[in-house]
């Protein structure tokens, strides 16, 4: 039977091994992904604007990162996210606490709330764009509605669940509002609204290739329309991967945020 010192002894080689699996199993399925793209290219012999090897991919992004057209376009990109993130995810965050003091405001809104999320945004985008214009106050209006809904349904649901209990208790020590928010209700429902952030964080990255693919003459939206009115499939494929990186790494950055901020709360390496 093994003893307590012995499982405190043991658990940092058990982190270790897991932090280990957590980069060596995605690296791997990579090179798997890649073999197998090489693989389909190297027997069926495809031309290179329907799909160019792994190689022409390389080779291109470099290119573009050479000229400076893939950072140029990428940080027109960055900063929709994040001006799209940080406006739709506060607004929402606004909406979502006063709904959840006012039901009634609650129940009068929920028809237009779910009407707005009920219309693809791909729909709505071409009239963003044509009543705001192709620049970037569009993008970034398009990027905040992908964002709302998700994080408001999270800001509702972490505040209705605190418990009735510890309201009262707040009251009995004579809390005022602002009291009651930043030492209960916020604490309480963090890990909510960290949710629907994550959430919010990915979906930020559609919206924002959304407003790009329907008009623009920067970003990674750019990109793909570029490459594929040119045949230049290499270019669409350096713009996609640049996509999947950038939606991985805002959720990590969110994932983050969020393990700093529930320190208080027992995490697990894996």
């Amino acid at each position: 039977m093994m003893t307590q010192g012995t499982t405190a002894n043991a658990s940092p080689s058990i982190r270790q091994t897991l932090r280990q699996q957590r980069w060596i199993l995605p690296l791997l399925s990579i090179l798997v992904f890649v073999g197998i793209w090489q693989l389909i290219y190297s027997l069926m012999k495809l031309p290179a604007f329907i799909l160019p090897s792994p190689a022409m991919v390389w080779n291109k992004f470099l290119e573009t990162l050479k000229n400076g057209m893939w950072w140029h376009n990428l940080s027109y990109t960055l900063l929709e996210l994040f001006l799209g993130l940080l406006i739709g995810s506060l607004s929402a965050s606004i909406l979502g606490y006063v709904l959840s003091k006012t039901i009634t405001l609650e129940k009068l809104l929920s028809p237009f709330l779910v009407a707005s999320q009920s219309v693809p945004v791909v729909a709505i985008a071409p009239l963003i764009i044509i009543w705001f214009g192709p620049g970037l106050l569009s993008k970034v209006l398009i990027c905040g509605l992908t964002v709302f809904f998700p994080v408001l349904v999270n800001v509702l649901v972490g505040m209705r669940q605190v418990s009735q209990d510890l309201r009262e208790l707040m009251r009995s020590l004579k809390a005022n509002r602002w009291q009651m928010l930043t030492k209960l209700e916020l604490p309480a429902a963090l890990p909510v609204l960290l949710g629907g952030l994550r959430v919010g964080a990915t979906l930020s990255v559609i919206g924002a290739i959304v407003g790009e693919l329907v008009g623009s003459d920067r970003g990674l939206g750019y990109l793909i329309n570029l490459g594929r009115g040119q045949f230049d499939t290499a270019l669409v494929f350096v713009a996609v991967f640049s996509l999947i990186v950038l939606a991985a790494s805002m959720y990590a950055l969110v994932l983050l945020i969020e393990k700093r901020a529930l320190v208080w709360q027992t995490w697990r390496d894996f």
